[in-house]
């Protein structure tokens, strides 16, 4: 760290604490050359998570809008709020884990499907075919065959 009076680049760390907030990190310094005391402070860095749409167009991850749209498949059913808040944020780290930066939305979708299938079936069937755009009568009955057969194999 850069001496804010000598310029001279080597200091050693003399305390360390949190913030009130927890967020960043209090350092008390000492110049190795002058010997004057200077405050640093040290937070995390995060990068962006950018939404890859249909259209091919970006935007940033908006977690409002994910949990918006689960509300909707959610709507008159229930399911409390703050287990929807959790199912989002569980996504939301799941996405910062990975190592790409920029996610498909078709990726994001897929994973807010597998949270409501746990969450409730008829909120995922919802949410499914607003997704996937059902085309026909057809398609929306082999997605509920489809689930109707897990839910046999989970009880079996």
């Amino acid at each position: 760290m850069k001496c804010p009076y000598c310029g001279y680049v080597e200091s050693k760390v003399i305390d360390s604490r949190p913030t009130d907030e927890s967020e960043r990190i209090r350092r008390r310094r000492e110049c190795l050359k002058c010997g004057r005391r200077f405050t640093t402070y040290e937070v995390i860095e995060t990068a962006p998570l950018v939404v890859i749409k249909k259209d091919r167009s970006r935007e940033a991850f908006d977690s409002g809008k994910l949990l918006a749209g689960m509300l909707r498949a959610c709507e008159k059913r229930p399911v409390a709020l703050s287990v929807l808040e959790k199912a989002v944020e569980e996504i939301e780290l799941q996405l910062r884990n990975s190592l790409d930066r920029e996610v498909p939305s078709y990726r994001i979708g897929e994973l807010a499907m597998e949270k409501l299938r746990e969450i409730d079936e008829v909120a995922y069937v919802r949410f499914a075919s607003v997704y996937r755009q059902f085309k026909d009568i057809d398609s929306f009955m082999k997605e509920l065959q489809n689930l109707l057969e897990e839910r046999r194999k989970r009880t079996s």
